[in-house]
C-alpha cells in the first residue's frame, strides 16, 4: 500500500504543496497556531495513510513539549521540516537518516 505525504501549517504554507497535488493537509491559521496545531500534528501522526508529514521548521517552536518530541522520534510518518534555514544540510541528512535508517551521504572509507 503506498502512503501519502501530509503538510500541515499555515494556509500560504500548505496552497503551494496542494497545488502541487498533496492531498491531506492540516491548515493552521497563523493566529490560531497556539490553540490548533497540536491538534492537527496529532491528528497526522494518528493517520495510517501519511508517509511523510511537511512542517516549516517554525511551527516546531509552537509545539507543546510532548507533541515535538513525537514529532521529531516518529518513524512512521517520518516529518520533514522545511524553511527558516536553522537545520541546514545536516537537518536534512538526519532526517533522512532516521526515515531509512542509514546514511546515505556517509562518506566511504
Amino acid at each position: 500500500m503506498s502512503q501519502e505525504i501530509a503538510v500541515v501549517g499555515s494556509p500560504e504554507f500548505t496552497t503551494g504543496f496542494r497545488l502541487a497535488g498533496v492531498r491531506k493537509f492540516e491548515n493552521v491559521p497563523q493566529d490560531e497556531k497556539d490553540e490548533e496545531l497540536d491538534d492537527a500534528v496529532e491528528s497526522v501522526l494518528e493517520d495510517d495513510d501519511v508517509g511523510i508529514a511537511v512542517m516549516h521548521d517554525d511551527d516546531l517552536d509552537a509545539l507543546s513539549r510532548q507533541v515535538r518530541e513525537e514529532v521529531e522520534t516518529s518513524v512512521e510518518p517520518t516529518f520533514v521540516t522545511i524553511g527558516g534555514g536553522a537545520a541546514g544540510g545536516s537537518g536534512l541528512r538526519d532526517q533522512i537518516k532516521r526515515a531509512i535508517g542509514i546514511d546515505l551521504m556517509a562518506e566511504e572509507d
